[in-house]
């Protein structure tokens, strides 16, 4: 096995490197298992009392599926944590900051907190990438196939590069999966039949932000480290650690903090991939209970069809004086819009119009989402969720039709029906937070080693961990206010070559070759996985 995989020997010399094998004690193992056992037996308590307090009982082979699926999800989000985070305690163990064991405990606290902050945008943002028929049968054999498959293909080759110690993308990752399932679903659809494969726009301003942010993270942390030198001409910051002696208090102090906002801004951003993909498998196998936001108070109802109201009168002003479509062909229409991308029709004015009038009349006659009847929630969620990405587009389009006073009125109402069926439950949060954080505690040492030791040719300097990670911070923090999905992975381990770059210190270009051909082929080797195993399970289901 190559020095990349194991990272043996530390560059540079008389340098200390850190004791990375010391084992955690039986109190702390023990500690381990019973909390990730508490989540499990937490997540499966919160769905049976979901599903009870709204009348909605499960069968056992429901249940089971459902168990399985949220296994898989949270076993995503695991894998996440110990490939992804092992990158924010690299600098802090290298340093001697904290100890390894201590760092990673340190690391996964954070990670969890992060998640619990988070928005939820990022976790809608990876949402609106899948096929919006599968999207609207999620709970079919082919909404779980889809599922199991993207989830299973991100695990696969989170592991397969983790296993040689090259750091990856679990976000890139889990875009190639569902990438991969979109196409495969629009080649396994029969001919003439209007199937979305992958929404390229959406794609791509994803795509771009996984693109640009790790040559942010390298240019950025760069000029960090030059300025720092022309600003700060402590000698000490810039020179490799020369014992295992921790480094004094102020350095010491601001490398702990820019790894804690490392672990954090992660948190925050990489555990809503997990949870909006929780959410789809919950909607599916338990619609009556999460398919619509039922924490929304009553009080804000009448806002809400107030401006459905007037949202239609918009969408009808914008028809043509084309018929009036009956409700089911309308929902029709606007699916087929939303395959074919071509939303801004006439016809696709009126068909919003219909099914908003409906959606109105709905919520007026309950009086309130929480109120919607079982039987009525699949329907009016669809409806809700076809209208509101049929809007997202409309509202984005360079030429929109809409008035200023309209466009006001439609993004007020597509925030309306985006607030309706867009929510995560406090206990998803959680057990995501679990996963994430119990992840970053284990398999930590194959990346850290990476990062810490093969990247650059001398040991990683106190100045260069603080500027990877206060750059890796900020990026990953800015892109979580506009709900983009980026990899911590790829800033920090371009932020610390970028580093290693303006020291003059010299990179290991055969590192940076794995890293970058992992970034190169995490895209299309994700997506065949994950398209031959949804074309597979979609034989089998």
């Amino acid at each position: 096995m190559s020095d990349v995989a194991i990272g043996l020997n530390s560059p540079g010399t008389g340098e200390a490197a850190p004791k990375l094998n010391e084992k955690p004690n039986r109190l702390g193992v023990a500690g381990f298992l019973l909390v990730l056992l508490a989540g499990l037996g937490y997540a499966g308590w919160s769905v049976l009392r979901d599903t009870s307090a709204v009348g909605e009982p499960m069968a056992i082979g429901v249940f089971a599926l459902l168990g399985l699926a949220l296994l898989i999800a949270l076993g995503f989000e695991f894998v996440n944590g110990f490939h992804d985070t092992a990158n924010a305690v690299a600098t802090v163990i290298y340093t001697h900051s904290l100890p390894p064991l201590f760092a990673v405990v340190w690391s996964g606290t954070f990670n969890f907190l992060g998640v619990m902050w988070s928005s939820g945008a990022v976790a809608y943002s990876i949402i609106t990438l899948l096929p919006v028929e599968l999207i609207l049968q999620v709970g079919s054999t082919a909404g779980y196939a889809m599922i199991f498959s993207l989830l299973i293909a991100a695990i696969l080759w989170n592991l397969g590069t983790w296993a040689m110690g090259i750091p990856n993308s679990s976000s890139h990752a889990l875009v190639g999966s569902i990438m991969g399932v979109g196409l495969a679903n629009q080649l396994m659809a029969a001919s003439g039949q209007a199937t979305s494969g992958v929404d390229w726009s959406q794609a791509v301003k994803v795509g771009q932000a996984l693109l640009f942010s790790p040559l942010v993270g390298f240019a950025a942390s760069a000029l960090l480290l030059l300025a720092m030198k022309a600003l700060i001409k402590n000698r000490t910051l810039y020179e490799a650690p020369k014992s295992d002696a921790p480094p004094p208090w102020w350095i010491r102090g601001l490398l702990i903090l820019t790894c804690t906002s490392v672990s954090f801004a992660h948190g925050g951003n990489d555990g809503q991939k997990g949870m909006g993909l929780i959410m789809l498998i919950l909607i599916g196998a338990a619609p009556t209970a999460y398919a619509l936001n039922r924490t929304m108070p009553d009080g804000s109802a009448p806002a809400f069809i107030a401006t459905a109201h007037k949202a239609q009168a918009a969408f009808a002003a914008h028809a043509a004086g084309g018929p009036v479509l009956p409700l089911p062909a309308a929902r029709t229409r606007i699916g087929d819009a939303l395959k074919s991308k071509k939303v801004d029709d006439p016809a696709v004015y009126g068909a919003l119009a219909v099914v908003s009038a409906d959606i109105e009349q709905q919520v007026r006659d309950y009086g309130a989402i929480r109120r919607v009847p079982a039987a009525e929630t699949p329907n009016l969620r669809n409806d809700m969720y076809l209208t509101g990405d049929a809007l997202r587009v409309l509202t984005k389009a360079k030429a929109s039709k809409f008035s200023a006073d309209e466009t006001t009125t439609v993004k007020a109402f597509q925030k309306g029906l985006e607030s309706g069926t867009r929510f995560i439950p406090t206990w998803v949060k959680i057990s995501v937070a679990i996963a994430l954080g119990l992840g970053t505690m284990v398999g930590w040492k194959r990346i850290v080693v990476t990062v810490g030791e093969r990247i650059g040719k001398e040991h990683l300097t106190y100045a260069q961990g603080a500027s990877a990670e206060m750059i890796a911070a900020v990026t990953i923090g800015a892109a979580e206010l506009y709900g983009l999905p980026v990899s911590t992975t790829h800033i920090l381990s371009s932020g610390v070559a970028g580093t290693m770059a303006a020291n003059g210190s010299g990179l290991q270009w055969s590192t940076v070759r794995s890293i970058a051909m992992a970034w190169v082929f995490t895209l299309p080797a994700a997506m065949l996985i994950a398209g031959s195993l949804y074309f597979v399970l979609r034989h089998l289901i």
